[in-house]
C-alpha cells in the first residue's frame, strides 16, 4: 500500500520534468546532445587538470623553497646587526612568516639535515677526488647525523627541555621521516655557499596531513635561528586562463555541429508533418522527393504510396456519388412526366412534390461530388471584399430579411490566399443558413490561433435562432443529417450544405464549427489560416 501511494508523486515529478523540457524534437535533441558534450567536456578537462595536480603541487613545493633559500642568502650576507631591519623590508610572500628567534621552530614535527651529507662533491663545490673540506660533509658539531644535543651545552632542539618522542627521533613516524641526507633541490644550492655563509644546522619541520612547513635555518655567525614558516598553497585544477576559453571553443564547436546535425536529421521529420497537413487540405498535394538516406526514401515511399491510395479512395467515391446522382435524373424526370397523367389532382401534387424533393437532393449531391472533385487554383484575395460581397448577395436573396443582414468589417483589408469560387460557396451557404433557419446573419472577422498555434483569422457567422442541441453540432456536418426538433423541417433542405462546406474549407487548410451562444442563437465559426 505504500509503494502504491508513492507513484502518484513519481510520476507527477516525471511529469513536471517534461514540461519543463521544449516542446519541438529539434530543441529536445539539441539539449540533449548539447548537455551531453558540455557533460564529457567538464570531465575529460577535469581529469586533464587533476592530472597535472601533482605537478603544480611540486612546482609550488620547488618555488616556496627557492624563497627560503634566496631570503637566508640575502640575509646570511650583512652584517647580523642589520639583518633584523633588513627582514622588515625585504618582500616576503603572503604565505611566509619569517623570524629571528633563539631555538629553531618547536610547532612542527621536523628533522635537522645534515650539511651537506650524501651530495655529490661536484655539486656542492668541494675539491674533486671526494676530498671535502673541514666540517663539509661530516656530522654536525656536537655529534652524528642524529645527535639533537644542540653541541657545546646547547639544549636539545627542536625538543627543548625534553627527550624527543618515542615514535623516532625526528618527531615522524617511520613511515614519514626524511633521509638524513636529503636535501631538497633549491636548498642544495646552501652546499654551493662558502664555509663561512653555510648554516650550522638545518630543521625542516612539517605535520603530515597538512600543507603547513617550516625551516629553520642556524646562522653561521651569531648562532641565531632564522626561522621561516610557510603554507603551501593548493593548486588550483581550473586556475588555467585556457582552461575556460578551451572549454568554451570546444563547447561552441562542438555545439555547431550539434545544430548543424539535428538540423539535417529533424529536417524530413518536419517535411514530412508539412507534407501530411498539405495531403489533409489537398487530396492533389505534390508528393514528397524520394532522394536522401534509406530511411528517409523508405518513409517517403510510404507515405506517397498512402496518398496515392487516399486519393483513389476519394476519387472512385466521388464518381461513384456523382455517376449515382446523375443516373437517378432520367428516371426522375420520366417519373415526372407520368405523374401528370395522374387524375387525382391532390395525389398528383403529392407525388410532383416528392419528385421534385428527390431532384433537388440529386442536385446536392452532384454539387457535393463536383465541389470534391474541382481543384480551383490557390489565388490571392481581399477577404473584407469577399464577405461584403455575400452580405449583400444574401441581402438581395432575401429582401425579407436584408435588414437582419450585418457585417462588420476589419479595420484594415486582409489578404490570404483561398480558392475564391469554393470559399465564397461555403460562406454563402453559412450564411443562408443563417437567415433561414436563424431569421438574421451577423458577420465578423477576427485574428486567432489555429490548432497548430499559428496565426489564423476566424471569420463568426451569428444568428438570433433557436440553436441547436450540444450533441447536434457536430453531428450537423454529416451529409444527409438535418435537425428534426430543433430546426424547422418545413423550410427544406436535404441536410448537405454543412458537409459541403466543411469539405471546401478544410481543403483549404481551415475548418468549420457550431457553437450556442450564451445569449441565444447559434455560431459558426470558420478558421483560416494567413
Amino acid at each position: 500500500m505504500a509503494e502504491a501511494m508513492s507513484l502518484p508523486p513519481m510520476s507527477n515529478a516525471s511529469d513536471a520534468v517534461i514540461q519543463l523540457l521544449p516542446r519541438s524534437l529539434r530543441a529536445r535533441t539539441n539539449l540533449l546532445l548539447i548537455a551531453g558534450l558540455c557533460v564529457v567536456q567538464a570531465a575529460g578537462l577535469t581529469i586533464h587538470a587533476l592530472d597535472h595536480l601533482n605537478i603544480a603541487d611540486r612546482a609550488e613545493m620547488h618555488e616556496n623553497e627557492h624563497h627560503a633559500f634566496s631570503i637566508y642568502h640575502t640575509l646570511v650576507e650583512l652584517p647580523p646587526s642589520d639583518r633584523e631591519t633588513s627582514l622588515a623590508a625585504l618582500e616576503v610572500p603572503s604565505n611566509f612568516k619569517i623570524i629571528f628567534d633563539d631555538k629553531p621552530d618547536t610547532h612542527l614535527p621536523g628533522a635537522f639535515i645534515t650539511l651537506p651529507f650524501g651530495m655529490n662533491p661536484m655539486m656542492h663545490g668541494g675539491p674533486p677526488g671526494g676530498q671535502e673540506e673541514p666540517g663539509f660533509g661530516g656530522p654536525p658539531p656536537g655529534g652524528g647525523p642524529g645527535d639533537f644535543s644542540g653541541g657545546e651545552g646547547r639544549p636539545p632542539f627542536p625538543f627543548e627541555g625534553g627527550q624527543p618522542p618515542p615514535n623516532g627521533m625526528d618527531g615522524f613516524s617511520p613511515d614519514d621521516r626524511r633521509t638524513p641526507g636529503f636535501m631538497p633541490p633549491p636548498l642544495a644550492g646552501i652546499g654551493m655557499l662558502p664555509v663561512r655563509l653555510r648554516p650550522e644546522r638545518v630543521l625542516i619541520s612539517h605535520k603530515p596531513g597538512t600543507r603547513h612547513y617550516a625551516l629553520s635555518f642556524q646562522m653561521p655567525d651569531d648562532h641565531r635561528w632564522l626561522v621561516m614558516s610557510y603554507t603551501v598553497r593548493p593548486p588550483n585544477p581550473f586556475g588555467s586562463p585556457t582552461f575556460m576559453i578551451s572549454f568554451a571553443l570546444m563547447t561552441i564547436c562542438g555545439g555547431g555541429l550539434i545544430l548543424w546535425g539535428s538540423h539535417r536529421l529533424i529536417a524530413p521529420v518536419a517535411t514530412l508533418a508539412n507534407a501530411a497537413t498539405a495531403l489533409g487540405r489537398n487530396v492533389h498535394a505534390q508528393p514528397l522527393p524520394e532522394a536522401g538516406p534509406t530511411e528517409i526514401g523508405q518513409a517517403a515511399v510510404a507515405f506517397n504510396t498512402m496518398a496515392a491510395r487516399i486519393r483513389r479512395f476519394v476519387t472512385d467515391r466521388t464518381l461513384m456519388l456523382t455517376a449515382i446522382g446523375h443516373d437517378l435524373r432520367t428516371p426522375i424526370t420520366r417519373l415526372k412526366l407520368r405523374a401528370e397523367f395522374i387524375d387525382d389532382d391532390e395525389l398528383r401534387d403529392k407525388f410532383l412534390a416528392d419528385l421534385d424533393e428527390m431532384e433537388s437532393m440529386v442536385a446536392a449531391t452532384l454539387a457535393f461530388g463536383r465541389d470534391s472533385s474541382t481543384l480551383e487554383p490557390m489565388t490571392t484575395l481581399d477577404l473584407s471584399a469577399l464577405l461584403q460581397t455575400i452580405a449583400d448577395e444574401a441581402a438581395e436573396a432575401r429582401p425579407d430579411l436584408a435588414e437582419e443582414v450585418s457585417y462588420e468589417p476589419p479595420q484594415a483589408p486582409i489578404r490570404i490566399k483561398a480558392r475564391s469560387l469554393a470559399l465564397k460557396r461555403a460562406l454563402t451557404n453559412l450564411v443562408m443558413n443563417a437567415l433561414k433557419y436563424g431569421g438574421s446573419a451577423c458577420i465578423s472577422v477576427t485574428f486567432t490561433r489555429g490548432p497548430d498555434q499559428e496565426k489564423a483569422i476566424c471569420i463568426r457567422i451569428d444568428d438570433s435562432g433557436p440553436g441547436l442541441p450540444p450533441e447536434d453540432l457536430e453531428r450537423m456536418f454529416e451529409p444527409f443529417v438535418r435537425a428534426e426538433t430543433s430546426r424547422n423541417r418545413e423550410t427544406g433542405g436535404t441536410g448537405l450544405g454543412l458537409a459541403i462546406a466543411r469539405s471546401t474549407l478544410r481543403g483549404q487548410g481551415g475548418d468549420v464549427t457550431l457553437m450556442n451562444r450564451p445569449e441565444g442563437g447559434l455560431r459558426a465559426s470558420v478558421i483560416l489560416p494567413v
